[in-house]
């Protein structure tokens, strides 16, 4: 149940419902919003239910929820989330673009990336160390010593970093040096992992299940937001249906679907929906119209010679002329860059 606070509620209205719930042995989580504090409710829903939440002081209303995600609903919190990484900021209105390149290789490519996306406009840096691949001989990424060159650019060009994280051995080395750890396509199951990452303070990037419903999307951020960490950044990056022609299925429904159904900022990531340069930039501009909060988009200063998904991988001068578009039609549309 979701018990709507009053906007002129106290300390002490809150501090009453919430011992209320404790009192039978139920859990409360409270989220304070901009104009009211909302408390989710979680245990014997008959007996929650039963109680007369709205004849307690500073109680609204109380809302059965029905969905198995409480807390990332519109039900939990009608406000978006609002989510500020260094200079990057992620709802609320604003449009943030995050660029790099797919892996971290070597410092001068990470140096040169970072640059160079700086100066087109990029809010925050991508680059993994660890990555997960299709072949067990493919290019595994440089581990710790990738983490350190991605933190040497961030200090460099003021540029926060988000990275992968595979496993939750892992956790604690990359939430060490990353200022955003993602969950990839992959691992978006992977409930250990999730409730790793729920348990420590860093935000989380959490990319949609390649095969994954929305609601499926929407219950693995439920995971990390259960454990107590409330930033949470979506990521659509393409499904996997029955056409061949691109690498994924943009799943540009997602957008205003996930608006409806979530307070989370959403972002996507057209290079791994069309696995081709020559789509990134179509993508990304409809990812701008259709209200997304952001995009992510894999850049590399000499493609051919990349040892990650270089084929998706948009040249410097690229990613420069896609975000004067991009940015365009964000600012077209009321959002601030």
């Amino acid at each position: 149940m979701i018990i709507v606070m009053r906007h002129e509620a106290t300390e002490a209205d809150i501090a009453g419902v919430v011992s209320r719930l404790q009192a039978i042995d139920c859990e409360a989580h409270v989220s304070r919003g901009q104009l009211r504090t909302v408390i989710g409710a979680i245990g014997d829903r008959d007996q929650i239910q039963t109680l007369p939440w709205e004849a307690m002081a500073g109680v609204e209303k109380a809302v059965p929820v029905l969905k198995s995600f409480r807390f990332v609903s519109r039900d939990f919190q009608t406000e978006d989330s609002v989510i500020k990484i260094g200079g990057a900021t992620f709802g609320g209105g604003h449009f943030t673009t995050i660029a790099g390149p797919c892996a971290a290789e070597n410092r001068d490519q990470v140096m040169r990336t970072a640059e160079a996306v700086k100066l087109a406009g990029a809010k925050m840096l991508r680059g993994d160390a660890f990555k997960p691949r299709t072949s067990p001989y493919a290019f595994q990424g440089l581990g710790e010593a990738g983490l350190q060159l991605m933190a040497e650019a961030r200090e460099q060009f003021e540029l926060p970093f988000v990275a992968e994280v595979l496993d939750s051995r892992d956790v604690a080395l990359v939430s060490s040096y990353a200022d955003v750890l993602r969950i990839g396509t992959r691992n978006m199951s992977n409930f250990t992992l999730l409730a790793e990452v729920g348990r420590q303070p860093r935000p989380v990037q959490l990319k949609r299940g390649f095969t994954a419903t929305l609601e499926e999307w929407l219950n693995a951020a439920e995971y990390i937001y259960k454990e107590g960490n409330h930033q949470i950044i979506l990521v659509e990056r393409g499904i996997r249906t029955f056409e061949t022609a691109a690498r994924n299925t943009l799943d540009i429904t997602a957008v205003p679907l996930i608006k409806g159904m979530s307070h989370l900022p959403i972002v996507v990531d057209p290079s791994h929906s069309g696995g081709r340069r020559e789509l990134v930039a179509p993508l990304a501009r409809a990812a701008a119209g259709a209200g997304a909060d952001g995009i992510m988009v894999d850049v590399h200063p000499t493609p051919d010679t990349a040892l990650v998904d270089g084929a998706q991988a948009l040249l410097p001068s690229e990613f420069a002329e896609m975000m004067t578009a991009v940015n365009a039609i964000a600012s077209v549309l009321g959002r601030v860059l």
